[in-house]
């Protein structure tokens, strides 16, 4: 068989493995076995030289026009092998979005947060935006200017936390209650004002019932003419609101250093519907709120005429009530980050 022959019957074998060939690995067997320096085109050519003269430049073209060949379905079929594995591991990995999920959503509000928008938005729809202030407090805007004395129960080291001295020397406490924003927001601006202070206050305190660190919400009202009966009836649209339910509400006289009159707000026991039961301990009725008109000696702390102008004032705790909406019974799991707890008290819209 002259050299003609066998160049074509080797490229003819040549090319029916790389037809063959199932995988890259296998491309590159047969590639190396054909022009690999120890190849068989490569053995083949060295005896060219035994060639006549006459047929040499045929042979060599034939060659070249052979390799050219090899090397156009060798790239041919890797690119077919890629693209065959690609399609394989597609339908392997697919994923049938058409089904519905299998899984509750990821995320949620966690109750306070959900509870502090609610408060916050019930609010705003009221006429009353939200303001904030400094946790660390001054001695006299937690304390004095809401004319609470130096004798008063509430400065005693069991129910404040004391920090070291301002850069003035003045006593620094953190915020026990939400009530010293009253007090920054009537310093800087005249009334009249209408404002809600969502945030987190810190006694020591630490059971069931009670953490170091809680939220309130404190609101507040000051202008001309303000009343009581306005007072009542912002608290009990925003109860029943709060609680989706026509809830009966009552005001019980109590005692604020910073409100004259004082009032606690009561509303209907959301369990026992008024008979009494174990919630309400009995009486039918759970204490929600503080509130009053604040008092003349807070408006002439600040500077606001107490002859022309009056207001009142109400503060709350968000964790009461969002352990009273959402049926929760420790307070202390709210900050245990539990995520059982997390999960089952989610609220509805993912994050």
């Amino acid at each position: 068989m002259n050299m003609r022959d066998q160049l074509e019957a080797l490229n003819a074998k040549t090319l029916e493995e790389l037809h063959q060939a199932t995988s890259a690995a296998a491309l590159e067997e047969v590639r190396v076995r054909f022009l690999g320096k120890k190849g068989t085109l490569t053995h083949l050519l060295r005896g060219l030289k035994e060639v006549p003269d006459a047929e040499r430049p045929a042979i060599g073209t034939l060659a070249n026009t052979l390799k050219e060949t090899f090397n156009n379905v060798l790239a041919q079929r890797m690119n077919d092998l890629k693209h065959q594995e690609l399609q394989a591991r597609l339908a392997r990995e697919a994923i049938d979005v058409t089904l519905p999920g299998r899984r509750p959503h990821a995320g949620g509000l966690h109750p306070v947060s959900r509870a502090l928008t609610e408060i916050t938005d019930i609010f705003l729809q009221m006429g009353f935006p939200a303001m904030s202030g400094p946790e660390v407090e001054t001695d006299w805007h937690n304390f004095e200017a809401l004319n609470i004395p130096a004798d008063h129960p509430a400065r005693e080291m069991h129910d404040t936390f004391y920090l070291s001295p301002g850069a003035d020397g003045g006593r620094r406490v953190l915020r026990t209650h939400t009530s010293p924003v009253q007090i920054r927001v009537m310093e800087s601006y005249k009334p009249p004002l209408r404002v809600i202070v969502p945030g987190k206050v810190y006694r020591c305190d630490s059971d069931l019932t009670h953490t170091p660190m809680f939220h309130q919400v404190e609101g507040f009202m000051v202008d001309r003419d303000v009343h009581f009966g306005q007072l009542m009836g912002l608290l009990e649209t925003f109860l029943r609101r709060f609680f989706e339910r026509r809830l009966p509400v009552r005001f019980r006289p109590s005692f604020f250093p910073f409100t004259e009159p004082s009032a606690e707000v009561d509303m209907g026991c959301l369990f026992c519907e008024g008979s009494g039961c174990r919630i309400c301990k009995g009486t039918g009725w759970l204490e929600v709120l503080g509130s009053g008109l604040i008092h003349p000696n807070v408006l002439g702390n600040v500077g606001i005429d107490k002859e022309v102008f009056s207001g009142f004032a109400f503060g709350m705790g968000v964790e009461r009530l969002a352990m009273l909406k959402y049926g929760i019974g420790d307070l202390r799991t709210f900050y245990e980050n539990d995520v059982r707890f997390l999960t089952r008290h989610a609220g509805g819209k993912d994050i």
